[in-house]
């Protein structure tokens, strides 16, 4: 299982896709599109989880499917830190908004899935917050093999979408400035150490190394730094490697402070 992800201008090009993809066939299941904002006040109306009756869960989920263009779909609506209110729809979507670090607040539809996350990309997701910070959405397509994710891929590029690729370049280029001049300070050149220094300001906001204490997180970089030393023999790798975590684990507490004085 592999996921395919495609990032859009706006949530109406997104759902649009996501016709594209029932259409072709891909699974609802298969399905996730996650967007900014809390639910919309005609999903807010529908009972939640925690009030559905023996029974309803097939009429809520066909309720659910009329709304949000998903039948039998899931919709979780949930308050991720340094990004603020999500709403995903699909089954994935509870696993993808646990893995961020998600808190939920809602859930209509069906169950919270939470378990089934083969193949869930925890190195994406600082990438699809950084697109609904900026009021983007993004679809999530889990694709059986590589021949699905090609088709996928096609698909979402006809529909406009941008590629996770393209959405990370955007990310560090919005960065990119202010660690040159941080970097500076310190009285080195961030373009002879760029490489590892990106590496491990990502590596501080993958979802595994969030919210903890930096003694808890020391094995796990040593064993990133380890990992490329061996894949690139002879460069200075530890030094820039671990002044990149230090910063992307900075980044990521200021984007948490300002969405809560948000």
């Amino acid at each position: 299982m592999k996921a395919v992800t495609g990032v859009f201008a706006s949530r109406s090009d997104a759902q649009r896709a996501l016709e594209q993809m029932r259409s072709s066939g891909v699974r609802e299941d298969k399905l996730t599109l996650l967007t900014p904002g809390e639910m919309s006040e005609e999903l807010k109306s529908v009972p939640k989880m925690g009030a559905e009756q023996p029974g309803m869960a097939k009429a809520i989920s066909a309720v659910i499917g009329a709304s949000a263009g998903l039948s039998g779909g899931v919709i979780v609506a949930a308050l991720i830190p340094g990004v603020g209110p999500i709403t995903a729809i699909g089954l994935l979507g509870g696993a993808i908004l646990g893995a961020a670090g998600g808190t939920v607040g809602a859930v209509a539809g069906g169950k919270l899935e939470t378990s089934s996350s083969e193949g869930l990309p925890h190195d994406e997701l600082f990438v699809y917050e950084d697109a609904l910070r900026k009021g983007r959405s993004v679809l999530v397509v889990m694709a059986d093999d590589d021949a699905m994710a090609s088709g996928v891929r096609v698909l979402l590029e006809a529909e406009g979408a941008e590629s996770v690729d393209a959405a990370r370049e955007q990310w560090w280029i919005g960065l990119r400035h202010a660690e040159e001049e941080h970097y500076s300070k310190l009285g080195r050149e961030l373009g002879d150490d760029e490489k590892f220094y990106r590496l491990g300001f990502e590596a501080a906001l993958h979802a595994r190394s969030r919210c903890k204490e930096y003694d808890q997180v020391l094995n796990e970089m040593s064993a990133d730094i380890e990992e490329l030393e061996k894949q690139h023999p002879g460069q200075e790798v530890a030094e820039p490697f671990t002044r990149g975590y230090e910063r992307g684990r900075d980044h990521y507490e200021q984007l948490c402070n300002k969405s809560k004085a948000a």
